[in-house]
């Protein structure tokens, strides 16, 4: 049976993710609160993140920037802002 947690980003039951995929207390609070489906909208913008900024993810200073973006995008509604882009359907 599917594991399910109510998710703090879609604000609804869904299905959890399978096992733990962050390190630390940020990945518990993912894998406790954070559905699969939000997390795969964060990758889908994480991607984005790294490649229109050229994000190193050797740099330390790149991945802190990296995971304060996640914290702010799972946790505390705000979107990813990528200076100068627009989606498609803007």
């Amino acid at each position: 049976m599917a594991r399910t947690v109510f998710c703090q980003k879609l604000q609804k039951e869904a299905p959890g993710l399978d096992f733990q995929l962050y390190p630390g207390e940020v990945g518990e609070r993912i894998f406790n609160n954070i559905s699969k489906e939000a997390w795969q909208q964060w990758q889908h913008k994480q991607t984005m993140l790294i490649n229109e900024k050229h994000l190193n993810m050797m740099d330390p200073e790149h991945r802190q920037q990296l995971e304060e973006q996640m914290v702010g995008f799972l946790f505390e509604g705000k979107d990813v802002e990528i200076e100068g882009y627009r989606p498609k359907d803007a």
